[in-house]
């Protein structure tokens, strides 16, 4: 496939910036209906709670809301739907807004659908190993709940102490424990959604096996809430491993430490946890965490394997022998559960400790397959250093998945453009070495101009077929997964008043 870098920069040049929001102007009308449907407290349309969500956790990407709804059931949604679709008013269903793709900036203006009054777990059956929820609950709330019943539920993104459950399904999250354990589409056995048209579908169940029509309830997973608004969901448990053990293994080389990864998959060991730090990541976390990491070695791989403890103390010996045999510097084994979490935690506080070194942090997320990591942390290194940009590399490592991390400031346009062009040949690299542009993050607005590398352009096509059959007044996260043939750069603007205006209809 012949990939044009230029073009493709260009475009992702275009979207990396401040968008307004010029979709829907919302009549005092509307907002009665709205008001009606929810309860006047749950709409929002001031100047202040349209900015709290107009952006998301994506560098450079913003655009205002025309209103903030909260619905407090799955009724309220059709019927919030039905009005939206009748009026085309765009509709972002958000959760935590810890998206790293401005899967939930509201590029089109329109309603921002939040989920805070449905965050109830529902119920807990035992006897199916299934938990139903509502899309409102914390990723880590829901973890921590079935584990009191010697239970586990494993997809645990980097974000899952303020992430939400139905964000993880609309963009099937991974985590640490993905290499073992899989991903959010894994877990997720049945949904409810609401349709363009407000109607209310279940997928799936508490079946083992179901193969009644076509696989509705793995096409709205990943989805990235462009195709229904999911309401509930039925995920499915597994009984919690009853021990583990924690490992880091140093290394003075990148590649050493990445062909050490290749080295443990091929000898047919799967840990639940195969994470990789750099140097510069490393030294980050150590000032932002303290708990003793060194700071002189060029990487870092943390791994945790669980199961039985007979099982996991043999395979836990066998990856030290690999780790040594592939020259690490020194191997150390947790001595306890707490210090086990705290390297674990550090590993998850990675952005965060990034964040507090420059103004602008963009993380971004290229998936490989994992015989080719060494490989593509190599080509990761060598772009950073054509374009003299400051690039931190962490990720899961085990399953291919890392994090190329730009450090850097948006005010330096010029700064900006080697940083978007660099990523640009990172996705590239990804793509030429049999990988992806997203593992985990999702496409939204941000990757869209990059979808066709992996898909082609029939991929695409038959996307829209898709989108067009579930959605076709395109009100459902407009702007994300599809590139826009055209971008404008403009600011946010825009105050209460903007949000209103006299509609001679009446409505």
């Amino acid at each position: 496939m012949h990939i044009d870098l230029l073009a493709c920069t260009a475009l992702y040049c275009n979207v990396s910036t401040y968008i307004k929001g010029v979709g829907t102007i919302l009549t005092d009308q509307l907002i009665t209906l709205f008001e009606e449907i929810v309860g006047k407290e749950n709409v929002q349309t001031s100047s202040v709670h349209r900015l709290a969500y107009s952006y998301d956790a994506t560098a450079q990407f913003q655009a205002m809301p025309d209103a903030v709804l909260s619905p407090r059931n799955t009724k309220e949604v059709s019927e919030i739907v039905r009005l939206c679709q009748s009026k085309k008013i765009p509709i972002v269903p958000r959760g935590s807004g810890t998206n790293l793709a401005a899967g939930t900036v509201p590029s089109s203006g329109g309603i921002v659908l939040l989920f805070k009054h449905m965050n109830s777990i529902l119920e807990l059956d035992e006897e199916n190993l299934t938990v139903t929820v509502q899309p409102g609950v914390i990723t880590k709330d829901l973890i921590e709940y079935v584990e009191q019943f010697d239970l586990f539920y494993p997809p645990d993104p980097s974000s899952m102490k303020i992430s939400t459950i139905g964000g993880n399904i609309n963009e099937n999250s991974g985590g640490l424990r993905g290499l073992k354990y899989g991903v959010t589409r894994d877990y997720v056995c049945g949904l409810e959604v609401v349709l363009a048209n407000g109607d209310i579908i279940r997928t799936g169940g508490k079946l083992a096996k179901d193969v009644a029509g076509y696989d509705l309830t793995s096409l709205f997973v990943g989805s990235e809430g462009t195709l229904g608004i999911i309401t509930e969901a039925i995920l499915s448990l597994i009984p919690r491993p009853v021990y583990k053990e924690t490992m880091l293994a140093f290394y003075d080389s990148l590649e050493q430490a990445a062909e050490t990864v290749s080295s443990i998959i091929a000898n047919k060991i799967i840990p639940a946890t195969l994470e990789f730090m750099d140097q510069a990541t490393l030294e980050v976390i150590e000032e932002f965490a303290k708990i003793g990491l060194p700071t002189d070695v060029e990487a870092v791989l943390l791994i945790e394997q669980d199961g039985k403890e007979e099982s996991v103390k043999r395979e836990m010996e066998q990856i030290e022998q690999i780790c040594r045999e592939n020259y690490a510097r020194n191997v150390s084994v947790a001595k306890d559960e707490k210090e086990a979490e705290e390297l674990k935690t550090a590993r998850r506080a990675a952005l965060s400790a990034l964040a507090r070194k420059t103004p602008t942090t963009i993380l971004e997320d290229a998936t490989v397959p994992r015989s080719k990591i060494a490989e593509m942390v190599r080509a990761i290194r060598r772009i950073a250093t054509k374009y003299n940009v400051t690039i931190c590399t962490f990720g899961h490592a085990g399953d291919g998945n890392l994090h190329p991390t730009c450090l850097t400031d948006v005010r330096n346009m010029e700064e900006i453009e080697r940083v978007e062009q660099a990523f640009a040949e990172i996705f590239q690299a990804a793509i030429e070495l049999g990988g992806t542009i997203t593992g985990e993050h999702g496409v939204g607005e941000m990757k869209a101009p990059y979808l066709e590398w992996k898909l082609g352009k029939e991929g695409i096509e038959v996307m829209k077929k898709i989108k067009d059959a579930l959605d076709p007044t395109h009100i459902f996260n407009p702007g994300k997964v599809f590139a826009k043939s055209a971008k404008k750069r403009v600011v946010v603007s825009g105050g209460s008043d903007s949000t209103r205006a006299k509609d001679p209809s009446g409505i």
